[in-house]
């Protein structure tokens, strides 16, 4: 079942955004193809998943870009260097454009979560 304030929340990114709107939801299509099972709520001012009760990272909107964060990316693999962050876990790709999901690699991040 769907959360309403999630749903929400991707109907006014819609109105007001529609090319971040679309980004983002096909971010969260790939987290839902590569985890079904994966919870979503609203937290922080944007999308946080969860894996068996525990966060895993989310999506952020910021004026110029898209943020995916990683909870635990300080252990993901990333050979070409696309995260950012200097904090003592979490890690981010920042996304332009819907295109940016395959070019930074987003799946291969994804994929990672439960590895870590």
């Amino acid at each position: 079942m769907a959360d309403e304030k999630v749903e929400q929340f991707l109907y006014n990114l819609r109105d007001a955004d529609p090319d971040k709107s679309m980004t983002a939801e096909r971010i969260r299509e790939l987290y839902f193809k590569i985890y079904p099972e994966i919870a979503e709520r609203i937290m922080y001012g944007g999308i946080m998943f969860s894996l068996e009760c525990e966060d895993v990272g989310g999506i952020f909107i910021r004026k110029n870009h898209i943020s995916v964060a990683f909870s635990q990316g300080f252990m993901f693999k990333d050979p070409n260097g696309f995260l950012e962050g200097g904090g003592k876990y979490r890690r981010h790709l920042k996304l332009v454009t819907v295109g940016d999901i395959e070019k930074k690699e987003l799946g291969s991040f994804i994929t990672q979560l439960k590895t870590v």
